[in-house]
């Protein structure tokens, strides 16, 4: 029972993670201020660490 709590759990997360990447993903897509290399650099990004450099690419857009 505990190994399939785990395995739930280990799911969740991975699929949350799939989650913020594609919303990060399809974000930076769509931003025309961007050019091809940065919008790569943030698309890759959004693979490794989606939720943190989801705040970063917030922020960097406020302060523009």
């Amino acid at each position: 029972m505990t190994t399939l709590i785990i395995y739930a759990i280990i799911f969740l997360l991975l699929f949350g993670h799939a989650i913020m990447a594609s919303m990060m993903y399809s974000k930076v897509h769509k931003d025309e201020s961007l050019h091809i290399r940065e919008k790569n650099d943030w698309k890759l990004k959004a693979l490794v660490f989606p939720a943190y450099y989801w705040g970063m690419y917030k922020r960097s857009k406020h302060s523009e």
